[in-house]
């Protein structure tokens, strides 16, 4: 069985702010980044993430984006250098001037390591996304002091 999940969530903001603040380190900081985020989103690039719940950056590279459209992501899978999980984030505006977020991701190892880490990441893309809500639309960092 391929280890996998999407998560989605809608936000009450245009999809440019929205892919906005997953694509600008200062902005993903505010609301995902505990440790902070350094660089851009950009295809190509390789920046770094860091999160208190988490301590140590760890690299992020950047395989495509498609402005208020899609960004792809891989990064290694349990710190195993042959094994990559691969996260798809797509932006929908709707008719309403929401925009819906999506997010996949797959790649782990078959194994209770491989599905542990499956089950984390779901967990923190779930936490991303409603932290992006109420940092977007409210101006609250719901991680601010959640870890740490």
């Amino acid at each position: 069985m391929e280890l996998k999940f999407t998560v989605a969530g809608r936000m009450a903001k245009p999809v440019e702010q929205v892919f906005e603040a997953v694509v600008n380190p200062d902005q993903l900081s505010q609301y995902f980044t505990t440790g902070g985020a350094k660089g851009r989103l950009e295809a190509g690039a390789e920046v770094t993430w860091d999160f208190h719940d988490f301590p140590g950056a760890f690299p992020v590279l950047v395989q495509e984006v498609v402005p208020n459209e899609r960004i792809v992501l891989q990064w290694e899978a349990d710190g195993n250098l042959n094994t990559w999980t691969t996260v798809t984030m797509t932006f929908h505006a709707l008719d309403d001037g929401r925009t819906l977020v999506r997010i996949r991701e797959y790649g782990w190892p078959e194994s209770e390591a491989g599905l542990r880490s499956c089950f984390s990441n779901c967990e923190g893309w779930t936490g991303m996304l409603c932290a992006m809500k109420a940092w977007l639309e409210h101006g609250i960092n719901l991680r601010d002091g959640f870890y740490k």
